[in-house]
């Protein structure tokens, strides 16, 4: 029992610390703390410190720390392409690997710890790596004469082995840690799980949208680029000595 100042008061409180037992995570233990200070009588808090307050503090800030994280990618992608439409083309295929890790947590049943994060973060790279192989390579084509169109699937089927050979070899990897026993196995088993589900969806779903987003985001901004030189192009009107002969 100590006394702790709040708000120009002193209060009575108890500090006390544990851990989840096996098999769940940090977070559900949290949860269940508070499922059980709710019942506490009138008069009575809690609040939390050390390692479950940054945990706390975190969770509510993971989502503003992955957009921007995006965003970081994406304008790193647009200085290096010298394009808007080739980094939104590749940011378009993000969801297909986050879907699929999410999918794989969900199916095992696995908690949204900081563990499934490390590994939603490798997903996302990789998938952003898929499509710059298909991307890059279309956007050569283009410039050589061929049509976004032609680009696009010519590009998909020169990149499409590699792209399964390097993916299944990274899948095959993790394996490993999605089926862990033993100390530490739910922080390996939630970064694997994480990382084999996002890129088995990431790479059997990219082979297919990367084409069609590339096709659609290129065309968009051709077409936009084309009405905006007609617009910008000036007038040609005849000349007085022209206009004259014709009165005449």
């Amino acid at each position: 029992m100590r006394l702790v100042r709040a708000d120009g008061s002193s209060y009575p409180s108890i500090k006390f610390g544990g851990s989840a037992a096996p098999g769940y995570a940090s977070g559900d233990a949290m949860a269940e703390m508070q499922r059980l200070a709710a019942k506490l009588p009138s008069g009575f808090d809690y609040a939390w410190t050390g390692q479950s307050l940054q945990e706390k503090l975190s969770g509510s800030q993971a989502v503003y720390l992955l957009a921007l994280s995006l965003f970081c990618v994406f304008l790193c992608l647009a200085a290096l392409y010298e394009s808007w439409s080739i980094p939104l083309a590749v940011l378009l295929l993000v969801p297909t690997g986050v879907v699929g890790a999410v999918f794989a947590m969900l199916l095992r049943d696995l908690p949204n710890d900081v563990y499934f994060k490390v590994g939603l973060i490798t997903v996302i790279g990789l998938t952003a790596k898929n499509a710059i192989l298909i991307i890059e390579v279309a956007k050569d084509l283009v410039a050589q004469g061929r049509s976004v169109r032609d680009a696009a699937l010519e590009a998909c089927e020169l990149r499409f082995r590699p792209i399964v050979m390097t993916s299944f070899a990274f899948i095959l990897g993790v394996v490993p840690l999605a089926v862990a026993t033993g100390a530490s196995m739910n922080s390996q088993r939630a970064i694997g799980t994480g990382v084999l589900g996002g890129m088995v969806t990431a790479t059997v779903l990219a082979v297919f949208a990367t084409p069609l987003f590339y096709v659609l985001i290129a065309s968009a901004f051709r077409g936009r680029a084309r009405a905006m030189d007609a617009v910008d192009a000036p007038a040609i009107l005849p000349r007085q000595s022209d206009v004259t002969s014709n009165a005449r």
